[in-house]
């Protein structure tokens, strides 16, 4: 049993970590800013005091928040407390720092994507270069989920997905989406058999 600290634990991402994570008998605290309720604790990843308080004996610190929100600028800070506590790092990322195709374009430099998502989408492809340059010493892992992925394409829990790198997994009919549920599978399966150290992977069916 392994004990996490889930920043953006009451999200849609983050919530869904938390629920699975407790399913297999992890140990979880949630953290937002609004927090109540068992098992839960309100506070911000962006006070350093709090982060450093939150994270003691932590295994794995779940990074689930808007990379808007000031995530960059918190990588070094995340890491050293990583680093204090001998803990490893798990981000929810996003897709738009993924390939359409190997050696082809990010989803987010294509014609098609939504400009009300570029925002969003840069900051997280920033987030991700700031880990990947990182000392080796920081032990982290990032999870692109598939292209449509929210509260807004929510879908089954069936267990069944494919695994992949830097490119976005597609279907047949060229879709790619993951439910809510089943990335969370996949970020906690991460967690209790390490795969992907210093690494990104995503997840789509």
């Amino acid at each position: 049993m392994a004990k996490l600290v889930v920043f953006g634990g009451t999200g849609y991402a983050g919530g869904k970590i938390a629920e699975e994570a407790r399913s297999r008998g992890h140990e979880v605290l949630a953290v937002s800013r609004n927090a109540e309720g068992e098992g839960t604790r309100a506070g911000s990843l962006y006070d350093e005091a709090f982060l450093a308080e939150a994270a003691k004996g932590a295994d794995v610190l779940v990074i689930a928040v808007h990379g808007q929100s000031g995530l960059l600028d918190a990588v070094p800070s995340i890491a050293q407390v990583a680093k204090d506590n001998g803990a490893r790092i798990g981000v929810v990322g996003g897709a738009g720092s993924l390939h359409v195709a190997e050696g082809g374009p990010r989803l987010i430099d294509t014609p098609e994507f939504p400009d009300e998502y570029k925002g969003e989408a840069g900051a997280h492809v920033e987030v991700l270069e700031a880990f990947r340059k990182l000392p080796e010493d920081v032990d982290w892992f990032y999870v692109s989920p598939a292209a449509e992925f929210g509260a807004w394409a929510e879908g089954e829990r069936t267990g069944e997905f494919r695994l992949g790198g830097d490119v976005l997994l597609t279907d047949e009919n060229g879709g790619s989406k993951i439910g809510g549920a089943d990335y969370a599978i996949a970020f906690v399966d991460e967690i209790d058999k390490p795969e992907h150290r210093r690494q990104r992977f995503c997840v789509a069916y």
